[in-house]
């Protein structure tokens, strides 16, 4: 990994456009992340191949910067981290997303932290635990009022009262008990206090069962930067860590000590002449209303550019900084690409390079170059859902990190 440079290889070559990961940047947020957690223990989220910006060299950046646990959805993302070379004294992992047939014996053998939010997954743990003659480390999700994967407070005695049995037969290890909120990005909001103490609650009848509770941990990013009294032992910061704020609406990444670590770009692949009246793309939605040169931009929807971002009747396109302006997307978003209307008197050729989003407060902030919140609210949707859909035929390039990484 260059510090200085990009890496070339052919499929940046082949394809006109690349998402650039700083790799400094998210050693930077997890750092200023773990100024900021009052907590002993951060868990940098890195599901979903970081957020679509690459999972290995995203972790190791994290730990680099004060993380000393990561969290994984899948399980096959936490045995990926392992096989990578991340040592359990290096981070812990955590995973907890299964589905029926998920390889307990592998994430036992490999030291990895398992969520437990149902009876098959507790049983399947334990069967495994035996076989192998090693507990299962666990930690027992509650669903405070998210409404989504968890134990019910009414029956969490009863699950706890088994935990408990299992413990004292060597096949489980209780590690933590945790949850997740549902208007975290709301601060103020009165479901989070509510969800605070369900979850309170909660790790006190584990703890009645017999169960010492080691961590507790619901602080998402937006709670671990506007909500101290709920860090407890550990924090999960996910969107922050990527350089996002995750309370826009209120703070912009840099209010945070933030800066957004992907830069998504791409070279015009066809410059032309119009005249007025013009449709363009798919449908007509944009028409030209004077002769002008449009642009067009070698990215889609396969490349995970939201075709809720289209512009014209349909609504406000997407932003696109080009040179020292910043223009939305002319017509349809495409499956392969995009139009711009860069003006009658554009002097842009095929080759130049335009910026989708960069490492911005964007544009909302008086930033010249738009981030990825921007496409959001032209697409009415969230930057997570803007960074971790982009296509994986879009390059991503490192800048940044260890010259030997």
């Amino acid at each position: 990994m260059t510090s200085d440079a990009l890496h070339p290889d052919a499929s940046w070559a082949a394809f006109p456009a690349r998402a650039i990961v700083n790799l400094d940047a998210i050693e930077h947020n997890a750092r200023a992340l773990r100024d900021a957690c009052t907590a002993p223990h951060m868990m940098a989220v890195i599901k979903a191949d970081a957020y679509g910006h690459g999972i290995i060299p995203v972790s190791r950046a994290a730990l680099r910067g004060g993380a000393d646990w990561l969290g994984a959805a899948q399980a096959s993302e936490a045995l990926e981290l392992r096989e990578a070379g991340i040592t359990v004294d290096q981070a812990r992992i955590l995973t907890w997303l299964h589905g029926p047939g998920v390889p307990f014996s592998e994430l036992i053998i490999h030291d990895i932290d398992v969520s437990v939010a149902a009876y098959w997954v507790l049983d399947g743990l334990a069967e495994a635990a035996a076989t192998l003659k090693q507990p299962a480390r666990i930690h027992l999700k509650i669903d405070t009022g998210l409404g989504r994967n968890g134990i019910m407070p009414e029956d969490l005695p009863e699950f706890a009262a088994r935990v408990a049995e299992l413990q004292k037969e060597g096949l489980v290890h209780l590690v933590g008990v945790w949850t997740h909120l549902a208007l975290a990005d709301e601060p103020g909001n009165p479901t989070i206090a509510k969800q605070k103490d369900v979850f309170d609650d909660a790790v006190a009848v584990v703890e009645a069962a017999g169960t010492p509770v080691e961590i507790r941990h619901l602080a998402n990013s937006a709670a671990l930067l506007t909500a101290p009294d709920m860090h407890y032992e550990l924090t999960r910061p996910g969107i922050a860590l990527y350089g996002f704020s995750p309370v826009p609406q209120v703070q912009p990444p840099s209010a945070f000590g933030l800066v957004p670590a992907m830069t998504l770009e791409a070279e015009l692949a066809t410059v032309k002449h119009v005249h007025k009246g013009q449709g363009v793309s798919y449908a007509h939605l944009y028409i030209t209303t004077e002769d002008t040169i449009l642009g067009l931009v070698p990215l889609g929807y396969a490349d995970g550019i939201p075709r809720h971002a289209s512009g014209g009747s349909a609504g406000v396109g997407g932003p696109i900084a080009v040179g020292d302006r910043v223009l939305r997307v002319a017509g349809r978003v495409c499956m392969d690409q995009v139009v711009l209307d860069l003006g009658p008197d554009a002097q842009e050729r095929p080759g130049d390079v335009v910026t989708l989003f960069g490492p911005t407060d964007g544009l909302a902030y008086g930033a010249s170059v738009p981030n990825a919140e921007d496409w959001a609210a032209a697409a009415g949707s969230i930057s997570y859902e803007i960074v971790t859909r982009l296509g994986a035929r879009v390059p991503r390039m490192y800048v940044g990190g260890p010259s030997d990484e």
